[in-house]
């Protein structure tokens, strides 16, 4: 999501390790539901190992008191391991689809946007375009600036991901 008037959101991404069971994902949304807390950002999938799913989930590092969180997260049952991942020390990612409106004269210009960002195209129609940019959030927020002018139809975005960085040898 975009800045507004130009300030800077703090966001904290945390990373929780859960049991891959029913009523997980409810459980930890609901607590932070019950204390009023916005989430920015949720993802959730199962890991290699099918017992376990990770939940991403990014705050406004504003309003949200961190080491209360974690302590509450931490006395889920089905909780296993919750990690913050620091921008710096982390390597994050969100998908955006979006539709966007073209001409024949502005397709070239869609198209090559697209190329300057990495995005592809997935589909075309009469009149319109579907796109595709896994990058880091903020630019992804960047290209759906640029898209705007052109008419966005519909736009889907994943919310962030993100995991650790690894250790570099030599460091």
């Amino acid at each position: 999501m975009s800045p507004v008037n130009g300030a800077r959101p703090r966001h904290h991404t945390l990373s929780v390790l859960v049991e891959n069971k029913a009523g997980v994902l409810t459980r930890v949304a609901g607590l932070f539901a019950r204390r009023a807390y916005n989430i920015y950002s949720l993802a959730v999938a199962p890991t290699d190992d099918e017992r376990f799913s990770r939940i991403t989930i990014v705050v406004d590092g504003e309003s949200v008191p961190l080491e209360q969180i974690t302590k509450q997260l931490n006395k889920l049952i089905n909780v296993l391991r919750i990690d913050e991942l620091s921008p710096a020390e982390s390597v994050e990612r969100e998908l955006m689809l979006a539709t966007v409106e073209v001409t024949p004269a502005t397709r070239s210009a869609v198209v090559g946007m697209c190329e300057s960002y990495g995005a592809r195209v997935l589909d075309e129609g009469d009149g319109a375009v579907t796109l595709c940019l896994d990058e880091h959030p903020d630019k992804v927020d960047g290209f759906e600036a640029l898209l705007a002018p052109h008419g966005i139809l519909t736009v889907q975005r994943t919310g962030r991901v993100a995991l650790p960085r690894l250790d570099t040898p030599g460091t």
